[in-house]
């Protein structure tokens, strides 16, 4: 008892002495520690002086001994906890930079023995890892005796945890810190099964991480606790869930972040394809050449047997893959950026793959008839039909005889964006080309569950859409709209409900690209309710450069649109046209579908003035005309002219019924009219049926009652035509529906 009190008069006394005279505090603990050199207060009283004073060498002596002679006293691993949080950590301020430096003056072994008896004091198995990862860091030689141990440990941890994503701290602390130690280690031997293991868990995190949503904070699981990216330290163990920032759930936001990962994960490629003896390209850095590159190996697959076969589908089917996600996820980016994290969505824009309706005005055959009809105006005489193509409209895409068009001043990175395409259709094609192939490709995409990724799925229809493969698209439309909400960040009613019905639009494309016109009309009509229409009239085409101008385009052309509202209903209005053209030009008579059609032909005029001046020889043809609906929606000035033309004795006096019940009034004339029956008709006016005639009145009064009509019908010709279609749509939707079979 007295030793005691005696040690700890000489600490107090020492400890009283410091601020006034450092140099006698310290005589007195060196006497102390003389006299008990087992008295461990002392020796950390001694650490405690020259720590304060930021004396490394000395302080670093000490902190030896203390290590050495005390193992097992708290405050000795609560002082090591603190200096290896500092190692960890990438603060830069004083005190962080003197604990490293105090942690190196001590001899290596003692380091790695230091990390290793710290890890074994962590019970927290994020925190663990990152302290064994920082020994494997310091010591490369450990790397061979912990290192698959570690990253057994962390895919242990992510499995225990029931984590529903793979972009999780535990997964990003192994691919991205512990997978490079362990596959750049020379003395390492892993059998090529563990490899490719290691290679899919690193693919799967990346592209996950590249991937992720706007809003990830909310969806990602981990422990709550901040670790560090390349040896950052632990932090306060909060994560803000309410940011809109991502934030990989167990590390800081800046841990969270992982740099250039698409390079990443082609580095980890290299190294496990050479050490699983891969057949490699010396010329091969890219994605693109490497997707060349096992394009040839796959010709020789079929040749092959045994363990280089099985060697060769491992290097086709990882690699193909890692090329179609890739490109998928560019091109996907680049038509729906919305989907994504760090994207500015509404500065770029998304935009829909549709069936291309460039030609949809020269489709029909556009001989005139024998002469019946003279045009009053001669409009075609002096040749100015066109077809939509634009200078400004570039084809790329052109396998199997299709073509993508897209406006190039629209969308600026246009070239990239269907290159990326096609890369990764023909990544889909390769890997669907052999039976071995197509079976661990699909072992993959379970195991990643990739029928949950929207991004890919959205990939996935166009792709099939552009092969022709309708009813399989129908299908994966179908399924996609059960997982598709509306996205994020989109201030614009409109333009998000557009977003919202992208199925709607590509359903009513494959709808009509089968023929199914009725199905057709009924998703576009479902689309344009929800639409608002442009305040502008449409812009007409004033490129008069001859460049393939009556060159029509083929018929199975795709089309790249901009998803928004001035884009889309023009769209609409082109497809129902096209639903109704075939029909309205038969030989049968069909008044109500030649009627939709006039009315529609109005969008782009003068581009339809071809198909119009056919619909009018059709109707001389017929010698009457019955649409009661033609006053409500035809405010074409051309239209509305060669309509009254129609009614002179020049024009053919053919009988047209436009008015509501006007058709009712001539067939059935009132009794109460009075007066003997007057068989004399009136100049333009004939009867449809020859058991009815009609008076000299009634037939005045229909007259008088189309010519005010149509006076008051050029009045309304400079109405915003966009709203009067509009209009059509929304208000005659059930009889348009019921016009198709």
């Amino acid at each position: 008892m007295s030793a005691q009190k005696d040690c700890e008069f000489l600490v107090k006394r020492a400890r009283d002495l410091v601020s006034e005279d450092p140099c006698a505090a310290k005589a007195w603990l060196i006497t102390a520690r003389t006299l008990y050199p087992t008295d461990f207060n002392i020796q950390h009283e001694m650490y405690t002086i020259e720590r304060n004073a930021e004396k490394t060498a000395s302080a670093g002596r000490l902190l030896y001994d203390m290590f050495i002679n005390f193992p097992d006293q708290p405050v000795v691993w609560r002082e090591i906890t603190v200096i290896t949080a500092a190692l960890r950590s990438d603060c830069q301020d004083k005190q962080a930079q003197f604990l490293r430096g105090l942690f190196e003056t001590l001899p290596g072994p003692v380091q790695c023995e230091v990390l290793l008896k710290a890890t074994e004091q962590c019970f927290n198995t994020l925190e663990k890892a990152e302290m064994l990862l920082l020994l494997l860091r310091r010591f490369p030689e450990s790397v061979v005796q912990h290192g698959v141990n570690l990253g057994d440990s962390l895919l242990e941890a992510e499995t225990a945890e029931k984590l529903e994503t793979p972009v999780n701290c535990f997964r990003k602390l192994f691919v991205c810190d512990v997978l490079p130690l362990i596959i750049n280690n020379v003395d390492m031997r892993l059998p090529a099964s563990l490899l490719l293991k290691y290679m899919l868990k690193a693919a799967e995190f990346y592209i996950g991480y590249v991937t992720r949503g706007p809003s990830a904070d909310g969806q990602l699981q981990g422990k709550a606790l901040n670790g560090s990216q390349e040896g950052g330290g632990m932090k306060s163990p909060s994560v803000s869930r309410g940011s809109q920032r991502y934030v990989i759930e167990g590390l800081s936001e800046k841990s969270s972040l992982v740099a250039e990962p698409w390079e990443r994960l082609l580095d980890i490629l290299a190294v496990v394809g050479a050490r699983c003896e891969w057949q490699a390209d010396k010329g091969q850095r890219g994605y693109v050449e490497m997707l060349q590159w096992v394009k040839e190996l796959c010709c020789y697959l079929p040749s092959l047997e045994g363990e280089t076969r099985s060697r060769c589908c491992s290097q086709v089917v990882i690699c193909a893959s890692l090329v179609l996600f890739r490109s998928a996820y560019l091109y996907v980016s680049a038509v729906q950026p919305a989907l994504f994290h760090g994207v500015n969505a509404l500065a770029s824009g998304s935009w829909i793959l549709l069936e291309d309706l460039s030609s949809v005005y020269s489709e029909v055959e556009l001989e005139r008839g024998a002469g019946k009809h003279a045009h009053k105006k001669r409009k075609l005489a002096d040749g100015r039909e066109k077809t939509m193509s634009s200078d400004d409209d570039e084809g790329l895409g052109k396998g199997r005889g299709r073509n993508i068009m897209v406006n190039k001043t629209e969308m600026p990175g246009w070239a990239e964006t269907l290159e990326s395409f096609r890369l990764a259709r023909e990544s889909w094609d390769l890997l669907q080309s052999h039976d071995s192939l197509g079976t661990e490709f699909n072992k993959i995409c379970s195991s990643w569950k990739t029928d949950n990724w929207l991004w890919f799925r959205i990939f996935f229809t166009d792709m099939i859409i552009y092969q022709g493969h309708y009813r399989k698209a129908l299908s994966s439309l179908l399924q996609m709209s059960g997982f598709q909400q509306p996205l994020p960040g989109q201030s614009s009613p409109g333009q998000g409900n557009l977003e919202h019905h992208r199925t709607l639009i590509q359903q009513a494309s494959c709808h009509y690209a089968l023929g199914e016109y009725r199905m057709a009309c009924e998703k576009l009509l479902d689309v344009v309710g929800g639409l608002v229409p442009q305040n502008q009239d449409p812009v007409k085409n004033t490129d008069e450069s001859g460049k393939d101008r009556n060159k029509p385009r083929k018929g199975n052309d795709l089309r790249l649109l901009p998803c928004t509202s001035k884009a889309i209903l023009p769209f609409c209005l082109q497809l129902m046209f096209a639903c109704f053209k075939l029909r309205a030009f038969t030989d049968s008579r069909d008044d109500l579908s030649l009627g939709h059609v006039v009315v529609l032909l109005q969008h782009d005029w003068p581009q339809g003035e071809s198909l119009f001046l056919k619909a009018i020889d059709k109707i001389c043809q017929q010698g009457s005309f019955q649409y009661e609906n033609f006053f409500n929606y035809v405010t074409n000035i051309d239209m509305l002219e060669e309509f009254a033309y129609l009614r002179t004795t020049e024009g053919g006096r053919v009988q047209l019924e436009l008015l509501p019940n006007q058709g009712m009034l001539i067939k059935n004339p009132s009794p109460a009219l009075g007066g003997e029956l007057n068989t004399l008709l009136l100049p333009g006016v004939q009867t449809t049926d020859r058991h009815h005639t009609v008076t000299r009145g009634i037939t005045k009064g229909v007259k008088e009652d189309f010519r005010l009509a149509m006076e008051r019908q050029v009045s309304r010709c400079g109405e915003n035509l966009y709203t009067v279609l509009h209009r059509f749509c929304v208000n005659e939707k059930i009889i348009i529906i019921q016009s198709l079979p």
